[in-house]
């Protein structure tokens, strides 16, 4: 039985993952900036963190993942990614605690969309036309998440494009790929979900959908680039073009369905991906499957 550190617990949607690690017969260790937040109810324990911005945010870090004798962080927050990463090889090293994240040269890509661009580029992986100037219509962070910061500048006017990429508006359905990557970069599961319903960056309903064409082209992504652990790609396909646009190094919250639709992920990176044992059992993806999300309450 191990102890896995989750992030950002106070989110609407890290419900799914505390539940996952339970069923694996594991004990969860949430986190969040609040120490009332919903994840403190539902995990078995809770560490209250500084903010991504505080000075002395990883050694608050350390010190907490020695306290609770914590063995596994499987980091979901973007702004943390980069300090994990770095910290990897330490925490390892030092506390024999494993972190489930891929190197740094595979964050510092996924994490500047700019430079996911061109990586796409490189690899000939179709994606929309992106620049650092103001020279497409749609404007987004070149770090962030979500839907946050995101506009359309129809009329082109005066931008200041610091910390800003411009991008090529495309259209169609809407997809992320949910793959879990083992210890030599090959994917067990790629599991495409189209996205329904989607309120601030986040898939409120979605279904798994067997695109062959998306499914090739993650495959040549995973070749190009050693990932590590979970993560998520996302694209449009209008039917004719399939455009990749972003990659997420890290576990999701929409996660859940491509977990629903294969088995508990968190059994395979405790039983098989960090013990660098491959696993042979795969099960069928279960295309079609649907997922609605709705709220529920705790109530304390």
């Amino acid at each position: 039985m191990k102890k896995i550190l989750v992030e950002a617990s106070g989110s609407l949607v890290c419900g799914w993952l505390i539940k996952a690690i339970k069923e694996s017969n594991n004990i969860a260790v949430s986190s969040d900036v609040n120490e009332d937040c919903v994840g403190r109810y539902l995990s078995d324990q809770h560490i209250v963190f500084p903010k991504s911005n505080d000075q002395n945010l990883w050694k608050a870090i350390e010190e907490n993942l020695i306290r609770h004798k914590v063995n596994i962080v499987i980091p979901s927050f973007d702004e943390t990614l980069l300090g994990w990463t770095e910290r990897k090889e330490y925490f390892k090293t030092k506390y024999n605690i494993d972190v489930v994240i891929s190197n740094r040269e595979v964050i510092e890509i996924c994490i500047d969309k700019y430079k996911t661009y061109e990586f796409f580029l490189k690899n000939n992986i179709p994606t929309p036309q992106t620049s650092i100037e103001n020279k497409y219509e749609l404007i987004k962070p070149r770090i962030g998440r979500g839907a946050k910061g995101i506009f359309i500048n129809e009329d082109k006017k005066h931008v200041n494009m610091n910390g800003l990429i411009s991008q090529e508006i495309v259209y169609g359905k809407e997809y992320t790929i949910d793959c879990l990557i083992d210890f030599d970069g090959e994917p067990i599961y790629i599991v495409p979900r189209q996205r329904h319903n989607v309120k601030d960056g986040k898939s409120i309903n979605g279904v798994v959908e067997k695109n062959t064409r998306i499914i090739s082209y993650v495959e040549e992504i995973c070749k190009s680039a050693k990932f590590f652990g979970p993560i998520n790609i996302q694209c449009f396909d209008d039917g004719k073009n399939i455009y990749f646009i972003e990659i997420n190094p890290r576990i999701a919250g929409g996660m859940a369905l491509g977990v629903a639709a294969t088995e508990n992920w968190i059994n395979l990176i405790t039983n098989y991906i960090l013990k660098n044992i491959k696993t042979t059992n795969k099960k069928e993806i279960k295309y079609g499957l649907r997922m609605y999300r709705y709220y529920e309450e705790v109530f304390i």
